[in-house]
């Protein structure tokens, strides 16, 4: 039989598991959709019990069949999210929706009393985003707004510990999860913020990534991972397997630039910037900046659509014209048309006359030079000459957009550009960091699919 890693890999989407074998191959996958539920507000949250039946049938599946020999399981999920967890062990709550909104009064009080909030926020490397994507104002608003349940909760969970918890019944706690805008960590001194025991919240010391907990599964014993935060996941393919420094232009819906080799701390100005620091799974901080890219990009073409009466994906077929995009970056700045003031409220650059190209081409060619641009402002939040990064690794959908990669080795010179194909780098960061369970050799080399680019 194949040795192999399960991974669970949990998203808002798309829930996954996936087998690695001993050279990270990957062995096996399957997806799985499942009805969202709702919670005692109405609002959709995922169907935990769906999930959790889900998760236990197809594990036990895979390991009393005779194809697979798995070594050991680790999960790879959303983070931000909660499961509070009463006497008996029961799960009290659903896992609400990160998005979900909280009185803002909450986090107005707490800012209050630790010192304002760009210092709270600067000292917890966290934006305030009046989300329970801060799990630890999802805390005080459980506190404060469902005392009753709260007063029986004798243990908190983030989301990939609880589903650890499902198969070991083991509270326990890890940095990625923690450190993750939460509010929860102080990264001045390097553990929980003080606010917590003001409150009488005791969260346990979180444990090293590395973790496995011995639990029966299925009737065998199986090394169960502590799980990790799926952004934080998806750097340690990159950690593990570059001999360089590097920054991770990790695209999709977000783009988020993470650079695990800027320490020092952030500003407020950072902060208000969407910056904000994740935890590596050696429990230093990486210097992050956000930039909703994806969705800026899908809004603007379906205008330029519709102007120019293409389809919504005309995009897709562009050539790149080099000329264009040299006459543009005679004078970068002079040369901007989209997004020149503030970023409107629904990202839709309606200021820009379309009229004024003479095709939906140039103003493609157009529009991504400032996007582009809009994103290499972001990317400078983070990096700095003193953190020796020569490498920029662009991951994610936007590695396919030429433009969008040319135009980064224009704007960064001095820089190497590679695109990175890592398939499933989330789950594949879940099953590193357990290596030793299915293998006590040196781990196997991890290809980056690295691809060099330069600019026009």
């Amino acid at each position: 039989m194949k040795k192999v890693i399960a991974v669970f890999d949990i998203g808002k989407t798309n829930k996954k598991i996936l087998l690695f074998d001993e050279n990270l191959q990957l062995a096996y996958q399957k997806e799985q959709k499942f009805q969202t539920t709702v919670d005692e507000d109405g609002e959709e949250c995922d169907d935990l019990p769906l999930m959790e039946e889900w998760m236990k049938s197809t594990l036990k599946e895979l390991i009393l069949g005779s194809e697979y020999d798995v070594k050991a399981v680790n999960f790879s999920t959303y983070g931000a999210s909660l499961a509070f967890i009463g006497e008996n062990g029961e799960r009290l709550t659903p896992i609400y929706n990160y998005l979900k909104e909280i009185t803002p009064s909450i986090q107005e009080d707490l800012f209050a009393k630790y010192g304002g909030e760009a210092e709270f926020c600067r000292r917890t490397a966290s934006p305030a985003l009046g989300l329970m994507l801060n799990s630890g104002i999802q805390m005080l608003w459980m506190k404060k707004e469902r005392a009753e349940v709260f007063a029986t909760a004798k243990s908190i969970l983030h989301f990939p510990q609880y589903l650890s918890y499902v198969l070991t019944g083991e509270i326990v706690s890890e940095s990625t999860s923690i450190g993750c805008h939460t509010f929860l960590w102080d990264y001045d001194n390097n553990t929980y913020s003080q606010w917590l025991a003001d409150e009488g919240i005791a969260l346990p010391e979180p444990l090293p990534n590395t973790t496995t907990i011995d639990s029966e599964v299925a009737g065998q014993s199986l090394p169960v991972g502590i799980g990790i935060h799926d952004s934080s996941g998806s750097l340690v393919p990159y950690i593990r397997g570059s001999k360089e420094k590097f920054l991770l232009i990790s695209t999709g819906t977000w783009c988020i630039n993470m650079n695990p080799f800027n320490h020092t701390p952030l500003t407020a100005d950072q902060l208000k910037s969407d910056c904000l620091s994740f935890m590596s799974i050696e429990q230093n901080p990486v210097k992050s900046s956000r930039l909703f890219m994806g969705h800026i990009h899908d809004v603007n073409c379906k205008r330029l659509s519709d102007f120019f009466k293409v389809a919504e994906d005309e995009f897709k077929r562009v050539a790149t014209n080099d000329e264009l995009m040299l006459k543009l970056l005679k004078d970068v700045e002079a040369n901007r048309k989209f997004f020149v003031g503030d970023m409107p409220a629904d990202y839709i650059d309606t200021s820009v006359d379309l009229s004024q190209f003479k095709d939906y081409d140039e103003a493609y060619h157009q529009f991504m030079f400032d996007l582009t641009l809009l994103n290499a402002k972001s990317i400078d939040l983070v990096s700095i000459p003193e953190d020796g990064v020569k490498n920029f690794f662009v991951s994610g959908g936007f590695a396919r957009n030429v433009m969008f990669v040319r135009l980064l080795a224009n704007f960064y010179p001095d820089k190497n550009i590679y695109t990175s194909e890592v398939d499933n780098s989330s789950a594949m960061g879940a099953a590193l960091v357990v290596w030793d369970k299915i293998s006590g050799d040196t781990m196997p080399d991890i290809d980056l699919g690295l691809k060099a680019w330069k600019g026009f």
